[in-house]
């Protein structure tokens, strides 16, 4: 039996335990304001009217589901079940209170890294790139390659009577590298060629950071889509070997920017790097068709000479393209007269790719050569286009998606891929 007082009132309770296990309780309290007295039974707090019956359920229930915290507390339950638990949370409670110390402290030594202070990677030589694949074992990609174009009958005649001579053998094996090469497909696992993706992009957007490996970004330097390796189609990573030549040769770069600015304009734009990868393609029909063979033998090499037809090409394109102010919806048509002029001429194409080179060193500045221009045979309208630099085109902004498409039946079709 326990006596318990309460604040406000005088209170005599009598606790008894009950036939259930829990204490009944039968309290007497005296109203101190009236001086009367009342006696009520009491069932752990709640009087009988509350719906409890004597055998302690609620309305058939279990009355535990239903009792109010209150009268939990008031007779003592609540205070007896967490009288034991106080020692436990404050030890649990200092514990957290360390633990948030320690990872405060932990926070003040460290140091915030900007994105300017990371450090990108190195960029990478066109010869550096090269010697990657001299040193790879590409036994299974030489296997698959069409150096040269298969000719029978009296196509092989006329070729063998009136045609190039052949490639020294000498240079066979270097030549095969270059067809391997353009076999090769941009792998994510290699450092060498995510080095040269990432050289390409920051030397024409003069950028110092590297950029993520996939992105929209890449739209910005003329690749289709977030990836650049489903333009690689048709040249393999010869195609970014090339650009990489353009953008890293010192002689070739102050041209590779004024071809990138060129496909930034609002309305002669094109895919920088899609346009490149053409030039790649337009350069290994040559090498296939042994129309370099000529100058290879002369020079003894054929890497260097075929770097040097690409970039003759590309200067070609981007003089007709600029001059004759042609714009997307030209560049099927624009392809197919580079590709057969260069081809036809490549002993030209080299020479003026030289006399411009010259005449850059010695300040004179590039003119677009009169020749070259005169195989591009302009109409009339191309004609008065040149009188005026700053007029252009008013237009739309065209996808480029649009392009002209040319007759299947030509091999080698000239397109942008």
């Amino acid at each position: 039996m326990r006596i318990q007082a309460m604040e406000g009132d005088v209170a005599v309770a009598v606790y008894t335990e009950g036939s259930n296990g829990f204490q009944q309780e039968c309290q007497q309290t005296e109203d101190l304001t009236n001086g009367h007295s009342k006696h009520t039974s009491m069932l752990n707090g709640l009087p009988p009217g509350n719906g409890i019956k004597e055998n302690g359920s609620i309305n058939g229930n279990s009355y535990l589901k239903s009792v109010p915290i209150s009268a939990l507390k008031q007779n003592g339950l609540l205070q007896s079940l967490t009288v034991g638990g106080d020692q436990t949370k404050a030890e649990e409670v200092d514990s957290e209170l360390e633990r948030a110390q320690q990872e405060w402290d932990a926070l003040e030594s460290i140091q915030p890294v900007l994105v300017e202070d990371l450090t990108p990677s190195a960029l990478i030589s066109f010869n550096e790139a090269l010697q990657h694949f001299q040193t790879t074992d590409l036994g299974d990609l030489l296997k698959n390659i069409q150096p040269t174009i298969r000719r029978t009958g009296l196509a092989a005649i006329t070729h063998f009577l009136f045609g190039p001579p052949r490639l020294h053998k000498e240079l066979v094996e270097e030549r095969d590298l270059v067809f391997a090469i353009a076999q090769c497909s941009l792998d994510n696992s290699q450092p060498v060629h995510m080095r040269v993706l990432q050289t390409i992009y920051r030397k024409l957007t003069c950028t110092r950071a590297d950029c993520p490996r996939y992105g929209p970004h890449w739209e910005n330097v003329g690749f289709q889509g977030t990836d650049p390796a489903t333009d690689l189609r048709g040249t393999g990573f010869l195609g970014l070997m090339h650009t990489l030549y353009l953008v890293m040769d010192p002689e070739t770069l102050p041209l590779a920017r004024d071809i990138y600015k060129l496909s930034q304009h609002p309305v002669q734009n094109f895919p920088f790097s899609v346009m490149s990868i053409n030039m790649t393609r337009i350069a290994l029909h040559a090498l296939r068709e042994e129309v370099l063979s000529k100058e290879c033998n002369r020079r003894q090499q054929v890497v260097g000479v075929l770097n040097d037809f690409y970039v003759a090409t590309f200067l070609h394109l981007y003089q007709l393209w600029k001059t004759q102010k042609k714009t997307i919806s030209d560049s099927g048509y624009v392809l197919k007269e580079v590709e057969l002029h260069a081809k036809k001429n490549p002993k030209q194409v080299l020479r003026h790719l030289e006399t411009f080179l010259q005449e850059r060193r010695t300040g004179i500045g590039h003119r677009t050569s009169p020749d070259t221009l005169s195989q591009s045979n302009p109409s009339p309208g191309d004609r008065e286009s040149r009188v005026s630099s700053q007029g252009g085109k008013e237009g739309k902004e065209m996808n480029f998606t649009g392009v002209c498409e040319l007759p299947p039946e030509m091999e080698g079709e000239a397109r942008l891929i």
